[in-house]
């Protein structure tokens, strides 16, 4: 069954993923190192972990499935959920691929080298609604490719 894992802790697309879920009646469950407020429903769940490096990440890694979607714009975490066969959206709704995943580790390194050098200062640009309207894309489509595929394998 098609599950969506958000590494929760900075992800500002949460109300928008619970309105595809909604939608489609799937299961979500956000995993962060802090508790946080949610809805009180039954499809919805959160899962709190220790604070210690990378623990949300190796939580998610432990727990997703081929076919279930993770949602986050944590580069190495894509990485590794893409080995395991899931798709990754990040909240702007850039997905994250085994064709492009290369090149975004890569960027990364990259830019955590020019801001250890002092050369680049400040976080990503804020979340605009075009970056919204994107990831509300990107994640129906990604349920709609992932249900098209199970239709045809069980079919």
């Amino acid at each position: 069954m098609l599950h969506i894992f958000v590494d929760a802790d900075a992800c500002p697309v949460k109300k928008e993923v619970y309105r595809v879920a909604v939608r489609y009646g799937l299961e979500v469950t956000l995993v962060a190192n802090s508790w946080m407020r949610i809805p009180g429903e039954s499809w919805l769940k959160l899962e709190v972990v220790g604070d210690g490096f990378d623990e949300a990440d190796d939580w998610i890694v432990e727990h997703v499935q081929l076919n279930d979607i993770v949602v986050t714009a944590d580069v190495p975490l894509a990485s590794r959920c893409l080995k395991e066969g899931t798709r990754v959206i990040g909240s702007t709704g850039k997905m994250f691929t085994n064709e492009n995943i290369g090149e975004a580790v890569a960027t990364r390194d990259l830019l955590s080298e020019l801001r250890d050098a002092g050369e680049i200062t400040g976080g990503p640009p804020p979340l605009q609604k075009r970056d919204r309207s994107r990831f509300l894309e990107k994640l129906d489509d990604a349920i709609q490719s992932i249900r098209r595929d199970h239709a045809t394998d069980s079919g």
